[in-house]
């Protein structure tokens, strides 16, 4: 359970970089990440930038639950 934990806080310490610093590395603008504005409105929907985050992460979790 400790190990989990651990490996959970650095995945969201990891998120929290990647947010931080998304526009310089082209995250949330991927071709696939949905921007809809009508008036005043905006919707935004980043589907590929989902998918690319899941698949890294399921990477690393894999990965680390290898014995």
């Amino acid at each position: 359970m400790g190990k989990m934990l651990m490996i959970l806080g650095g995945a969201l310490f990891l998120i929290g970089l990647l947010w931080h610093w998304r526009s310089s590395l082209g995250l949330g603008s991927l071709p696939g990440d949905f921007e809809f504005k009508k008036g005043n409105v905006t919707f935004y929907f980043p589907l590929a930038t989902s998918l690319l985050l899941s698949l890294i992460l399921s990477f690393l979790l894999w990965f680390f639950r290898q014995k």
